[in-house]
């Protein structure tokens, strides 16, 4: 067994790269790469405290292998081309839109059919036939509107239009017209980040809210809304594979832990959760190898809960 070693954990979808790299003697590094500047670190900031929760813990309760872990931070700053620098070191995607496959990551989080589809079709069970796709300019919104449209037409509903707009964009007046052109019954908004603010300013200036056009959000949890505020968000709706209020001993512990490190007025979010549960998840599978030897984790972790 080699002294140490590096892996790589979560954004919000776990991406836990078994690299195994030269560390410190007797120690396991753990790279936790996140967005936490930029358009983008209103949803990451927590998902690496989250994941920083985890390790402490395992740390307090003598750590993996009997070594303790240490943790090594990237900022990809909400900027591709940074972020492609520091994936030489670490690497992450963002939400998994489910079209990829390494056999270095394990993908743990919410694919279109676990948090898309069934969306998709409560908004056609309230009678939503015509229905608007927003998204930000990205490989996950682009993916997952590419998997709505072909169940949209399936189901003999319509895609009123299908709007993009840049990463960390605050200009929605064109979207917004083009809104009022096409009378949709329903928007499923996959847009990432704090362009979240300023579109639902300005849908709201526009004179909606969501009894007269309905919002259905793939990327706003209790982190951005709370940081986006009630009187904007006030009876819209999210889709998510976890909430915080999730009714069970495991995920009280979870919230109560969080809260007691980070504040009381903190929100928990799905991909906090997956953070958390994924670092247990590769402790759980280096034990269960009683190696950091990256082909027996990757081997070892599958089956393991």
């Amino acid at each position: 067994m080699s002294p140490a070693c590096r892996f790589c954990l979560p954004a919000l979808s776990l991406a836990l790269t078994l690299a195994s790299l030269a560390s410190a003697q007797g120690t396991v590094k753990v790279g936790i790469p996140h967005l936490l500047t930029g358009t983008r670190s209103i949803s990451e900031i927590t998902v690496a405290k989250a994941a920083q929760l985890a390790v402490d813990e395992i740390n307090a309760a003598g750590g993996v292998l009997g070594r303790k872990i240490t943790v090594v931070k990237e900022d990809g700053t909400s900027d591709w081309p940074t972020f492609a620098t520091k994936a030489g070191k670490l690497l992450t995607p963002v939400q998994f839109e489910g079209n990829e496959c390494s056999p270095n990551i394990i993908y743990t989080g919410a694919q279109p059919n676990q948090q898309a589809l069934p969306a998709l079709e409560w908004a056609l069970s309230k009678g939503y036939k015509n229905i608007f796709l927003l998204g930000s300019d990205d490989v996950y919104p682009r993916t997952a509107n590419l998997i709505l449209k072909k169940h949209i037409t399936d189901k003999d509903a319509k895609v009123a239009g299908e709007e993009y707009v840049a990463l960390g964009g605050t200009e929605f007046s064109s979207v917004v017209n083009k809104i009022k052109a096409v009378k949709p019954q329903v928007i499923i908004s996959t847009l990432n980040g704090d362009s979240n603010v300023s579109f639902f300013t300005q849908y709201q200036a526009a004179g909606y809210c969501a009894k007269t056009l309905p919002v259905i959000s793939f990327s706003i949890a209790e982190q951005e809304a709370q940081a986006i505020g009630p009187a904007l968000l006030t009876g819209q709706d999210a889709t998510w594979t976890y909430f915080q209020r999730l009714p069970n001993a495991a995920n009280r512990k979870f919230v109560a832990a969080y809260k007691k490190k980070y504040g009381q007025n903190a929100a928990i979010t799905d991909p906090m959760a997956h953070a958390y549960m994924d670092v247990y998840l590769w402790k759980a599978a280096l034990e269960k190898a009683r190696s950091c030897d990256p082909a027996a984790v990757r081997k070892a972790i599958v089956g393991v809960r």
